[in-house]
């Protein structure tokens, strides 16, 4: 048998020429691998440069875990993001747009992977993304253990790219949510950060139609274009609302996401169960209202197009409800009690929102 004689690779490719740079890859995880590192919690066994990522739950401290898992992806808020060039933050979109569904479960965020795709990778750009990823899975608790980066330049071209994001979570067996939801519970609206990440195909729109450009002042804060206002950054709620999960203090969470208040609260309650919402009980946000006003929606399409100013909803029955308002005042953490579960089949809202028009 004759011996085999490896050949030196040359710097350059075929394949680089084909628009695919396996070193600008190789440059760009050695990049971002230092700050990754930083988001490992307790249970990250085996991470980044690995084929897959181990995570031990006994070391994360469950005793007879339940998995949930979630993906999303950040919708056409990126394609905000990649026209100004300010693609900072929408890795925290995109993050929040996963974990913030699985505490909804009753979950504690574990560990989070991102799908990257591009035309033509470069490592000062994605970095700048990955940054924001790593800083949405810091405010989640949770690992960044891993991901994929593609470079695809016949499906993307020019700056355009793409996101997905995958997390999972952990609760103990029984501690999922929700649970024993009934009439006369409380709702509890938590402000959202903005828009978050829905309803941009709408937006978008309103700004062209307006005649606007990115770098245009905010119709309602001249002190910020609107380009950065509708890229602030969706809220994460683990941190805030972990806790109470923790305590039993919850029994349900709505995330308020594409379909709005109305598509969403029903998919926690039972059956036999609706909802009765006072609209008084909180203001839109400005920057909200200005664009349901010039979309000339109305207003049950507001309440199931945008979050309306609530980003997430907490089911609270009556033995609990002191101590969760008690926990937010503490934290000095705004808060709106913004209904009820009724028995009733049809769902009800009660007055108009404020500043509305």
């Amino acid at each position: 048998m004759g011996k085999i004689t490896p050949v030196p690779l040359k710097k350059s490719s075929r394949y680089k020429e084909s628009g695919v740079d396996i070193d600008e890859g190789n440059r760009f995880v050695s990049l971002i691998k230092p700050e990754v590192q930083k988001t490992n919690i307790p249970g990250v066994v085996r991470s980044l440069g690995s084929f897959g990522a181990s995570f031990d739950l006994k070391t994360a401290g469950f005793l007879d875990p339940i998995l949930i898992s979630a993906t999303d992806g950040v919708g056409t808020k990126l394609k905000i993001a990649i026209d100004t060039g300010k693609t900072e933050t929408i890795g925290v979109d995109l993050v929040a747009m996963c974990v913030n569904d699985l505490i909804c479960e009753g979950a504690r965020p574990l560990f989070f992977l991102d799908y990257y795709a591009m035309g033509r990778l470069n490592a000062e750009n994605a970095v700048k993304v990955l940054n924001g990823i790593i800083d949405g899975c810091k405010q989640a608790c949770c690992a960044l253990v891993g991901g994929e980066t593609a470079e695809m330049p016949d499906l993307y071209k020019g700056k355009d790219f793409d996101l997905s994001g995958f997390a999972v979570g952990a609760m103990e067996r029984g501690n999922e949510l929700p649970q024993n939801i009934s009439p006369g519970d409380t709702l509890i609206g938590i402000p959202s950060s903005g828009f978050h990440s829905n309803g941009y195909s709408l937006l978008r729109k309103i700004v062209y139609e307006e005649g606007l450009s990115w770098d245009s002042d905010c119709p309602v804060d001249s002190t910020k274009s609107i380009g950065d206002t509708l890229l602030e950054p969706t809220r994460i709620y683990q941190k805030l609302l972990g806790p109470l999960i923790a305590r039993g203090l919850i029994s349900g969470l709505s995330h308020i996401t594409g379909g709005g208040i109305t598509e969403n609260l029903p998919r926690i309650l039972p059956k036999s169960c609706s909802f009765e919402i006072d609209l008084t009980t909180w203001k839109i946000p400005d920057i909200i209202a200005w664009f349901v006003a010039h979309s000339k929606m109305t207003q049950e399409e507001a309440l199931r197009t945008l979050n309306c100013g609530i980003g997430m909803i907490a089911v609270v029955s009556g033995q609990n409800l002191n101590s969760v308002k008690n926990y937010f005042s503490e934290l000095d953490e705004p808060f709106f009690e913004i209904g009820q579960v009724v028995n009733e089949k049809q769902d009800s809202y009660m007055g108009n929102l404020r500043n509305f028009e």
